[in-house]
C-alpha cells in the first residue's frame, strides 16, 4: 500500500499555486503580471503573495518606476523546495 504525503496546505490554495507555478519558471515577476496571468483581483493577489512571503517561499521587493509603485516578486530556494515537494506528493496521489 502506498503512503499519501500531506499536501502543503499553504500551495493547496489555487491562487498560491499559480502563483508559485509562474514564478518557479523566471528569475522575478512583477504584481501586474501576476495579476494579469491569474486573472486574481489586486487585494486577494496582495494577501496570497503575503501569505507566501511569511512562509519564506518568496521575496517581495517594492521600489518606484518613476513616480509609480513597482512590486516585484521572486521564488525564494525554500520556495522552490516546497513546490517541489508538493509537486512530488501530488504526483504520488495521481499515479
Amino acid at each position: 500500500m502506498r503512503e499519501f504525503k500531506p499536501l502543503d496546505p499553504l500551495l493547496h490554495s489555487q491562487l498560491r499555486l499559480a502563483v508559485m507555478s509562474l514564478l518557479i519558471s523566471v528569475e522575478q515577476a512583477e504584481f501586474t503580471f501576476l495579476k494579469e496571468k491569474t486573472e486574481s483581483t489586486a487585494g486577494n493577489l496582495s494577501v496570497q503573495l503575503d501569505k507566501l512571503e511569511k512562509a519564506g517561499y518568496l521575496e517581495i521587493e517594492k521600489s518606484f518606476r518613476g513616480k509609480r509603485p513597482l512590486t516585484t516578486a521572486k521564488i525564494t530556494s525554500h520556495g522552490i523546495r516546497a513546490f517541489e515537494a508538493y509537486v512530488n506528493a501530488l504526483k504520488n496521489y495521481i499515479s
